[in-house]
């Protein structure tokens, strides 16, 4: 069983940034693909960033230009650099790792992290 753990979440003020870790552990590593994706309370679950063969990247037309996903193979973890944050920014961060190649569909990601709170406040 794969774990995740991010961390790196926080309050921060507008215009401020952060960056997020993911950090995979376990025995085995399935996915071919890892993503982050967000939700805010009483909103769905939603897209940000994935990165694929350690070198393919999407995002979100939302934070595209200010956040960047990258990885550290050798350590197995992900990073999501938040900059430029907004208010609408905040919410619960989820780091997720699938085998479905660029995929910005929370069901095609099969290991996810406990999730890790940002905060960005006007």
């Amino acid at each position: 069983q794969e774990q995740l753990v991010e961390s790196g979440g926080g309050l921060v003020q507008a215009g401020g940034s952060l960056r997020l870790s993911c950090a995979a552990s376990g025995r085995t590593f399935s996915s071919y693909a890892m993503g982050w994706f967000r939700q805010a309370p009483g909103k769905e679950r939603e897209f940000v960033a994935t990165i694929s063969w350690s070198v393919s990247t999407y995002y979100a037309d939302s934070v595209k230009g200010r956040f960047t996903i990258s990885t550290d193979s050798a350590k197995n973890t992900v990073y999501l650099r938040m900059n430029s944050l907004k208010p609408e920014d905040t919410a619960v961060y989820y780091c997720a790792a699938g085998r479905v190649a660029g995929s910005r569909t929370p069901g095609e990601y099969v290991y996810w992290g406990q999730g890790t709170q940002v905060t960005v406040s006007s």
